[in-house]
């Protein structure tokens, strides 16, 4: 026989010589947890019969598939090949010769072990090796390599000798020969291939049962030669990796756990570098850093749902493309996906609705659908179109039910049940009977309920109410989908999706099958055990709605044909159409050239012409005429629907627009980023009731096609201006631009231009938030590092629990003036602190500033001024010659720079922050600088950068200065000077009571530039300004200072030591005495902020820290509890809210430095909270809440979703998002 061929047999790939095309496996798991497989050259899924018990997952890759079975462990099939997995062992003897023994094993205490390693340094006996697990075998004993870089040793014994251990070996005996080694070899071999063989647990047991897994990276390196990696998740959330898989190890050596930002519930890893993983919360999360040096990555990224409002539950990832799933099934594609960009750009929304997805080869697709559990293959998709054109169900029959559906197909066809509806009912109820029957007497398939049958018969507004059948899930699946899955479960099932070419009309025209899909309630075959593993569980669908015929003649019609032609494609029967559980394609190789077999009807094609023209002969014309009645039904509702989907559309044309362009530069979002010229455009239009919204286009040019970026105005939640030095520019954050830390920058030609663009967009987002006069009393307020103010209005939701509103989707609004710092309470009273240490009282006021017209307050806007200093440095390098000058090392940093010396500042070239500001001084040096500077104002070190002092040593050959000089803001707000004292820090009671008269007075605690104590008196909210300023005597100057419920007033020295103010009250404004309280061990504190009961502080090492059992009787607490790290201030509000300004927060594309961050589930018995939400950053320096003290709404949940949805604390570290 000159040809060849190729077969799989129950899930094992056969080649034989000659093959056309090399064959690879589709794997899937159905309900009942049996394990299938598929050939790209077969037409039957084939049952791998070697696994002994159920399975809830699988992965596969070219060389073997990964399985999760029912007993929670992971099990591995690799395929058999010509070439069969063999390891070498191998261990040295090592000998020393001696005047007495010559060559023995007695050496000396100071060398290597007898039997070694080929370092020496492990003792290796030959007793000591053993099989790594059971799915190993010897193929011999060991014996002894006679032979040494090629050529054979001398008398085949395989000595080789040496001066002394370790040196250089020769095969030759020398006269100074000292020691001699030789090595000895035993080859173990890999036997469990083709079958299911359980993975060895290592020493320390896993703390948790994996729920995913996921293969993939054999493309990162050919080097070791089958390397693969294999990522889990455990029930807890936890990410595993296995070290060590490769083609001599293909069970791999052990589990390492890897951080997250949160808790993970499936993963997904591609062929390449490409690592997803889906969070509890429904975001994503992205492995980077993965390469062949680093299989498992350094660090995650963290991605939002594709949807805003529902979560992701599933992601599946090949070489170059995503897709996922959210919770209502929805299909998405990520587009932008490669190596260099693994987060991608953006979602698209596909057609269809899947349970999961699956990636393989060449980026080929499978998923199985949501309702009919059947495997779906994407079509059209190659290198060019990576999302391809449409679903395709792959109708192939199991292994064992051929000859069954082809006699069942057979005898329908010959009883000629065409047109009476009557007698297909009864065909069909004789169908059932008999699987009933048999599965009384053999075990096989049966029925739910033995009235089934008159309920296909029923009219169609009676079958809600028969029974409906049960399909059992695999444990791991359903919970997670019962848990997390918001879809309606009373969907209508459809045969194939609305994408498909080939989907029936809106008539009756649809498949039994879909209303009868009778699940197997017992295992498939008759030799199966009748299915009992614990690990499943049954859950009901309802019946699904197909082609119910009335028993009347005359209205019976050409729909009972259709139905019955359509219903030939499952020829096998309702009850045994598979359901799907699980599919995976990782070792499928599919190319657009591959002729596969998987999509033919069942029926035979030329019998199925027959059958349909021998049905249209027999028409008659009364049945023509039911026919065409019941067509024009159809179109009439069908009418009907569409004019009521569209019945608002002449309204939506009367909607006045009103559009704005201009021309500016965009920051643009890949790389390499650069400034390129746009065309910006802002569309406003009103609504029939007066609403405005409206939506903001970037136009830009890509490879010479014409394309543009979008944002709806009310998505909108933030417009900054962004200190740039050479260009006015700004930036545009929406909630998923906030959580990516990658806003749109852009560009205008001149300030005032900048200016008019701020101004219209923040009246715009306002008008479509209907935002609008000065910010309410309970405001959160913060200040960016370039000194502008924003005021967010808080939600009742934002502390609700166990679902507060995300604070990356609060609404800021710019305030005017320049701040450094603001503080607040619930009366309204709000103060703030320049720059230069100048007190400021808010007026009430709003707008100021670019804020022009009906943008701001026509009163209560006053001038507003603010004083800051440049600094520049000044270093030299010694020599032995001149002395210290200016000529330093090639190496060294700019001789006139910056902070950091990587920029060159000079003292011509350096400008003021923006063009707002305005030289007011000239440059003069600096000296009060950290650490102290001599009389000229240098300081000194051994080398850039170091540690500065003020004096000289003789190890000090650099020395720098500092150099400052003064410019001025001048701008308006709503805020008024508070003379004459200058301010370092302020604090306001933040829960004061709330009087109609406005006349009670309010505590106000500051600390001046200098370091004093002061408080304020007369502070009411109708005189936020105070009369006078009340000294509070200190024996050392004070840095922060903060008040709290019941005037508890804490403070921190500048040098770190926290102290409390005692007997603070309305009688005893000022106390009477300072208690101090000790500082966290070897920290130095550097501010504070105090609630209602809570007293947080951060270190001067960004720690948060908590002080544990502070109470009315002992208020001075016990203890400093930790709590984060990354932390630059932190506040907390009259409800014991706790927000911080993080300092590195990681982003789609860097680290964003100053992003305000909101600690979750602060409640009184859980006062630390748990986590961290994310909002608005980088470049914020400063947020204060202690002014909401709106009270949460409060709602209960069930008690298993509260015990599901504890969210885990994450410390906020570098790798957070």
């Amino acid at each position: 026989m000159s040809g060849s061929s190729l077969e799989v047999r129950a899930g094992v790939c056969v080649r034989t010589p000659g093959a056309a095309m090399p064959v690879s496996l589709l794997w899937a798991v159905d309900v009942y947890g049996r394990v299938y497989s598929l050939s790209t050259a077969g037409q039957q899924w084939e049952h791998c019969r070697d696994a002994l018990m159920e399975f809830k997952r699988v992965t596969a890759a070219q060389q073997c598939c990964w399985g999760i079975a029912c007993d929670n462990n992971i099990y591995l099939n690799v395929h058999a090949s010509d070439l069969s997995i063999r390891y070498q062992e191998e261990t040295y003897e090592n000998q020393r010769w001696n005047p007495v023994d010559g060559f023995s094993d007695r050496l000396l205490p100071s060398d290597r072990w007898q039997w070694s390693d080929i370092t020496g340094l492990q003792h290796q006996p030959l007793d000591s090796f053993r099989l790594p697990s059971g799915s190993w075998e010897w193929e011999g004993d060991w014996f002894i390599d006679e032979n040494f870089e090629g050529e054979p040793t001398e008398k085949g014994q395989g000595w080789t000798y040496s001066i002394d251990f370790p040196a250089t070996y020769t095969k030759d005996k020398k006269w100074n020969s000292c020691v001699r080694r030789r090595r000895w070899l035993r080859y173990r071999r890999y036997k469990a291939t083709d079958t299911w063989a359980k993975i060895p647990s290592q020493q320390s047991t896993l703390p948790d049962p994996f729920s995913d897994i996921s293969c993939g990276g054999w493309e990162l390196s050919e080097e070791p030669r089958g390397r693969l990696s294999l990522w889990a998740v455990s029930l807890q959330g936890k990410v595993w990796f296995r070290e060590g898989i490769h083609h001599h190890n293909p069970e791999g050596s052990l589990w390492e756990e890897v951080s997250l930002p949160g808790e993970v519930v499936q993963i997904s890893c591609g062929p390449g570098d490409l690592v997803w993983a889906v969070l509890w919360e429904g975001q994503l999360i992205v492995r980077e850093g993965i390469g062949r040096d680093c299989p498992k990555g350094s660090s995650w990224v963290v991605v939002d749902s594709p949807s805003p409002d529902v979560g992701a539950i599933h992601v599946a990832v090949g070489m170059n493309v995503v897709w996922a799933l959210t919770k209502d099934n929805k299909v998405w594609f990520r587009r932008g996906v490669n190596s260099h960009n693994p987060c991608g750009s953006g979602w698209i929304n596909m057609v269809g609705e899947m349970l999961m997805i699956s990636v393989g080869l060449n980026d080929q697709v499978w998923g199985i659908g949501c309702e009919d559990r059947a495997v779906y293959f994407r079509q059209g998709v190659t290198s060019s179109e990576l999302s391809g054109k449409t679903w395709r169900v792959i109708n192939v029959p199991r292994d064992g039910e051929r000859s069954h559906s082809s006699a069942s197909a057979s005898s329908l066809q010959s009883a000629g049940c065409y047109f009476c509806g009557e007698v297909r009912g009864q065909s069909v109820a004789s169908d059932v009977e008999s699987d009933t029957e048999k599965g009384s007497t053999d075990g096989a398939t049966g029925l739910v309920a033995s009235d089934y049958p008159e309920s296909l018969d029923a009219p169609a507004d009676q079958t809600s109410d028969g029974p409906k059948p049960l399909i059992p899930k695999v444990t791991s699946d359903s919970f997670i989908s019962e848990l997390v899955s918001d879809r309606d479960s009373a969907k209508t099932a459809p045969s194939v999706l609305p994408e498909e070419d080939d989907v029936p009309g809106d008539g009756e025209v649809t498949a039994p099958s879909s209303g009868a899909a009778l699940p197997q309630s017992q295992s498939g075959g008759p030799h199966d055990p009748q299915w009992s593993n614990v690990d499943l569980e049954e859950a009901q669908i309802l019946q699904v709605q197909t082609g119910l015929v009335p028993e009347s003649s005359d209205t019976c019609s050409l729909s009972s044909v259709a139905t019955y032609t359509l219903a030939m494609e499952d020829q096998y029967g309702a009850d045994e159409h598979p359901l799907w559980a699980w599919v995976s394609g990782g070792g499928c190789s599919v190319d657009t050239h591959s002729q596969l077999h998987w999509f033919n009807c069942s029926m035979n094609s030329s019998s199925l012409v027959q059958s349909v023209q021998s049905m249209s002969l027999s028409v008659s014309p009364a049945q023509t005429a039911a026919w065409r009645k019941q067509i024009l039904e159809q179109l009439s509702e069908r009418s009907k629907r569409e004019m009521d989907n569209f019945r608002h559309y002449e309204q939506a044309i009367e909607q006045s627009v009103w559009v704005k362009k201009g021309c500016m530069q965009w920051w643009r979002d890949w790389k390499p980023h650069k400034w390129i010229d746009v065309q910006f455009a802002l569309e406003q239009f009103t609504g029939p009731e007066g609403n405005k919204d409206g939506i903001l286009f970037i136009y830009y040019n890509f490879c010479e096609e014409k394309k543009y970026l979008h944002a709806f105005i009310n998505e909108i939640t933030i417009l900054v201006p962004v200190l740039n030095e050479a260009k006015h520019t700004f930036a545009v954050y929406t909630p998923e631009r906030t959580k990516q830390r990658w806003p749109i920058r852009l560009a205008a030609a001149t300030e005032q231009e900048m200016h008019d663009w701020l101004a219209l967009l923040s009246v715009s987002c306002c008008d479509s938030r209907k935002i609008q006069g000065p910010p309410s009393k309970q405001a959160v307020w913060s200040i960016t590092c370039k000194g502008d103010i924003f005021v967010s209005e808080p939600s009742p939701a934002l502390e609700a629990m166990p679902y507060p509103t995300p604070c990356d989707q609060m609404f800021w609004r710019q305030v005017g003036g320049h701040l450094r710092v603001v503080e607040c309470n619930s009366v309204g009273v709000v103060w703030g602190i320049g720059y230069d240490h100048t007190a400021w009282v808010y007026s009430g006021g709003y707008g100021g500033g670019f804020f022009q017209g009906l943008a701001s307050s026509t009163d209560n806007i006053y001038t507003h001024t603010d004083v800051k200093s440049v600094y520049i440095y000044e270093n030299q390098r010694w020599n032995p010659v001149t002395g210290y000058t200016s000529r330093g090392l090639p190496t060294d940093r700019y001789m006139w720079s910056d902070a950091s010396g990587l920029h060159e500042r000079t003292k011509t070239n350096t400008k003021p922050p923006s063009p707002q500001w305005t030289w007011v001084s000239d440059w003069a040096i600096d000296y009060g600088v950290s650490g102290g500077t001599d009389r000229e104002g240098w300081q000194y070190a051994a080398d850039f950068p170091a540690s500065y002092h003020g004096y000289k040593t003789m190890k000090d050959f650099v020395r720098r200065r500092r150099w400052a000089r003064k410019c001025k803001l001048t701008t308006t707000g709503p805020w008024q000077e508070i003379p004459p004292i200058s301010l370092s820090d302020v604090t306001i009671l933040p829960c004061a009571t709330q009087s109609s008269s406005g006349v009670d007075v309010v505590p106000l605690w500051a600390i001046s530039n200098k370091g004093d104590v002061l408080c304020r008196l007369g502070v009411t909210a109708l005189t936020p300004a105070g009369t006078s300023w009340l000294h509070v005597g200190t024996d050392q100057p004070f840095k922060s200072i903060s008040i709290g419920a019941a005037s508890q007033v804490w403070a921190i020295a500048k040098d770190g030591s926290a102290f409390y103010r005692g007997s603070v009250s309305p009688q005893s404004p000022a106390g009477d005495s300072w208690y101090h309280i000790p500082s966290p061990a070897k920290q130095k504190l550097k501010q504070v902020s105090v609630g209602r009961t809570s007293v947080y502080a951060v270190d001067e090492n960004g720690n948060l820290w908590y002080r544990q059992g502070v109470a009315p009787s002992y208020p001075q607490g016990s203890s400093w509890e930790h709590i984060s790290n990354n932390v630059r201030k932190v506040s907390v509000g009259p409800l014991d809210q706790v927000w911080i300004i993080a300092d590195k927060v990681q982003g789609s594309h860097g680290l964003s430095c100053g992003t305000v961050c909101h600690r979750l589930a602060v409640q009184p018995l859980t006062p630390k909270g748990q986590s961290w939400d994310y909002g608005i950053g980088g470049g914020w320096d400063h947020v204060t809440v202690r002014g909401n003290s709106m009270e949460p709404p409060r709602f209960r949940l069930p008690v298993l979703s509260q015990s599901v949805l504890q969210v885990k604390d994450v410390a906020v570290n570098g790798n957070a998002t």
